[in-house]
């Protein structure tokens, strides 16, 4: 179950706690109405979103301190390769690409936690398969389409979960402009087309909770 911060549907927390195995995003705002399980915390490990993380109670909070892995989503060799040409587009993002993700390996040694930096290839290939929706000009990639394609990579290289179904909850797929949202929302619609995916709605959530 990969839960995005947006809203989800009625019913769904039950459905969210029983998954084997719940990811989610940064400051986890929707955790409570969107269940309490959590297993992996996935971060922005560059720019504001990490040091206001790293300065705060985020460490402390709930979801954090239940889950088991943290996944820095954003590689950051490829983020140092960006700064020059951002700093040319975007001169407001200056600190975009600072980098924070020794803070946040340091963080999970500390509480016993697995650290996990997401490869750049996988940033990539999303990258080149927001080419066929068009996506016009964007700054980066958004966290969940990130681990929604690492996550898809995972299963796929273990036969032993190829019969796993991958749920997303909380996924409006809206929000910083920098981000290619109607692209995306394009991207993980083909992959719930192609039943790679399952989006958690009243209905799913209803007939799952039931053991249908």
């Amino acid at each position: 179950m990969i839960v995005g911060n947006g809203e989800v549907p009625e019913g769904a927390a039950a459905r969210i706690d029983a998954a084997d195995r719940v990811i989610r995003f940064n400051e986890c705002r929707n955790f409570g109405a969107a269940g309490s399980r959590t297993d992996v915390v996935a971060v922005c490990n560059t720019g504001r979103p990490a040091r206001a993380m790293l300065s705060g109670a985020w460490l402390e909070s709930p979801p954090v301190s239940a889950c088991s892995e943290i996944w820095s989503v954003r590689d950051p060799e490829k983020f140092v390769e960006m700064r020059q040409s951002l700093l040319v587009s975007h001169p407001e993002l200056d600190d975009f690409c600072d980098d924070y993700t020794a803070g946040f390996a340091a963080a999970a040694e500390a509480c016993d936690k697995r650290h996990r930096v997401l490869s750049r290839d996988v940033h990539e290939a999303v990258e080149r398969a927001l080419l066929a929706y068009e996506p016009g000009p964007y700054v980066v990639p958004s966290s969940g389409v990130i681990v929604v394609a690492q996550v898809l990579a995972d299963v796929l290289a273990d036969p032993g979960h190829d019969r796993d179904q991958i749920f997303l909850a909380g996924f409006s797929h809206q929000g910083w402009d920098g981000h290619p949202f109607s692209a995306e929302r394009q991207l993980i619609e083909s992959h719930v087309a192609s039943g790679k995916l399952v989006r958690l709605n009243t209905d799913t959530a209803s007939s799952l909770s039931q053991g249908a």
